[in-house]
């Protein structure tokens, strides 16, 4: 091939190339930048005397532009909405009178854009009255799990399809479902109160001790599991509640009205509603002074909305799970000494004070230890006692009483006085051999004189043992003036201790815990000590009083 015939050649791919440049140039059209973009923005009952509008937070912005085809809004409260026709109305939720940025883009031929923004202020006092009153009763109320009702936790999907998004549509949990396991049980323990603080609405959660962890979350408490999980977690007391207008999807249905209240319920400080889902936002579908069902996007995961029912009757489930046939009890109602083939004693100071450093010594002698009038009366004095200052008694079912799983009902009137520490215990029956904390202790009530009217209900096994044990506490009034009953249901997936039928702590139990064997009682009146504190130097006795003792499988 010559040399000018590659010339020519190389020149006609030229001519061709530039050719199909110039068609293309023609097929894509002209780009033009949209110019003369503007916005306005006009708050939703603004007058001279409300110039930051009627309390709605609404303000409605309108944007418009030369060579326009589509505008998008975007605000510094975070959210974003496309608007092919300029117009917008948005609603603010904050609380109060707050100033957001408003960025309007508009996209002209080509893709090309441009954007301009503006500061808008406006007031939003978003309120929901009669869902407050629902809430609270007017002043304070308790709500519960609807255990027994189908669907009281469920899941389903967070999208635009008006014919699912507003119910569980994939998940739905069967009446008392959660109870079956022990990795689940402690979701029904739940009591979430609702109070009113002046006009402020406040919010406590108390699990007892232990959370119901989405899998997803389990971190959070420091663990890690595949399944969802009850985990040990301190929910954090007293909670701020603020309410603010809907924005869920479900808000957008054709039927929203019938679909929910539209108001969602906003807790302070990472408060949440029971199950653990990284979300402290919660939209109210329905409510009644007596039944309630929200709605909650699960943290991280936008596409999945769970559901929960709570209701203001504690649930019982059916009454097979409880223990009801009496196998064990002392009415004391012989005066004297107790009954010999019931309970025996602890004598002396013990292992360096027990291994507490308890300050008392324990005797039989009738002035620690009595049946009179009907109660068992323990006392501790202040007085030389072999070698300590203190006497008192420890009485205990060992060897004559002893059982795995049941329900323990004790009535008893506590001691009063600094450094008071009455306690009404079981301890694993094989201590002797299998050491503590590896045998096992299930404390039903301790009780402090330094720390008056709190009762604590603790579990002691391997990593949960002495000042760590898997622990619960709640105030009691009137805990040494009045006659209360302490309680504990232990069956192979619990472990729950009560006051009065309020439960103040639940750990679940299982194969690999020291719980599934059998225990004793134990009933004692320490002084001082790891637990017990100071003692008040003006003590002289005081007494730990008790009405029966029952127990039931």
């Amino acid at each position: 091939m010559s040399k000018k015939t590659i010339i020519k050649i190389i020149s006609l791919f030229t001519i061709l190339l530039m050719t199909g440049c110039q068609k293309d140039d023609y097929a894509f059209g002209d780009l033009s930048a949209p110019n003369n973009l503007k916005i306005t923005a006009e708050i939703v009952g603004s007058t001279t005397a409300a110039p930051n509008g009627d309390g709605s937070g609404m303000v409605k912005l309108t944007a418009t532009a030369d060579n326009a085809i589509s505008y998008k809004f975007v605000f510094s409260d975070g959210t974003s909405e496309n608007s092919p026709s300029g117009i917008f109305t948005k609603r603010f939720t904050k609380t109060g009178v707050n100033t957001y940025t408003v960025t309007a883009i508009v996209t002209g031929k080509g893709g090309i854009a441009s954007n301009t923004t503006i500061d808008v202020t406006v007031l939003s006092n978003f309120s929901d009255d009669e869902a407050v009153q629902f809430l609270t009763g007017g002043s304070s109320k308790k709500w519960y799990w609807s255990a027994s009702e189908p669907g009281h936790l469920g899941v389903g999907q967070n999208d635009g399809d008006a014919t699912k998004n507003y119910y569980a549509n994939y998940y739905q949990a069967a009446a008392w479902e959660k109870a079956a396991a022990p990795a689940s049980s402690c979701l029904y323990e739940n009591v979430l109160t609702f109070s009113l603080d002046g006009e402020q609405l406040k919010y406590q959660l108390d699990n007892g001790g232990s959370t119901f962890f989405n899998a997803s979350f389990a971190s959070v408490a420091g663990g890690s599991s595949p399944d969802d999980a009850c985990l040990a977690y301190n929910t954090g007391g007293l909670k701020t509640v603020s309410l603010s207008p809907s924005e869920s999807v479900v808000m957008a249905n054709p039927n929203s009205a019938t679909q929910t209240r539209g108001t969602t319920m906003n807790f302070s400080d990472g408060g949440f509603m029971g199950y653990y889902i990284g979300q402290s936002s919660y939209e109210i579908l329905s409510i009644t002074a007596n039944r309630m069902v929200v709605r909650a996007v699960m943290g991280g995961n936008p596409a999945l909305a769970w559901y929960h029912i709570f209701t203001t009757t504690k649930p019982t489930q059916n009454q097979a799970v409880d223990y009801t046939n009496l196998v064990f009890s002392d009415e004391f109602n012989t005066d004297g000494a107790p009954d010999a083939t019931k309970w025996g004693f602890d004598t002396g100071r013990g292992d360096n004070g027990w291994g507490n450093g308890e300050k008392q010594n324990y005797t039989t002698a009738n002035t620690n230890v009595i049946v009179q009038g009907g109660n068992l009366k323990i006392t501790a004095k202040k007085e030389a006692s072999g070698g300590a200052d203190y006497s008192s008694a420890r009485l205990k079912s060992e060897n004559k009483f002893e059982f795995t799983y049941g329900k323990v009902e004790v009535r008893a009137k506590l001691p009063i006085g600094a450094g008071t520490w009455p306690a009404i215990w079981m301890l694993g029956e094989n201590y002797a051999t299998n050491f503590w904390p590896a045998c096992g202790e299930i404390d039903i009530m301790e009780h402090v004189g330094n720390n008056q009217n709190v009762i604590h209900g603790t579990l002691h096994y391997p990593g949960n043992s002495g000042g760590n044990g898997n622990t619960g506490s709640k105030t009691i009034a009137n805990v040494s003036t009045e006659f209360h009953v302490y309680k504990t249901i232990w069956n192979p997936a619990s472990v729950k201790i009560y006051v009065d039928d309020e439960l103040i702590h639940s750990v679940a139990n299982s194969a690999s815990l020291p719980f599934n064997k059998d225990f004793f009682l134990i009933l004692n009146v320490a002084m001082g000590g790891s637990f017990g504190g100071n003692i008040d130097p003006a003590f002289t006795q005081s007494s730990m009083e008790i009405d029966y003792v029952r127990v039931y499988q």
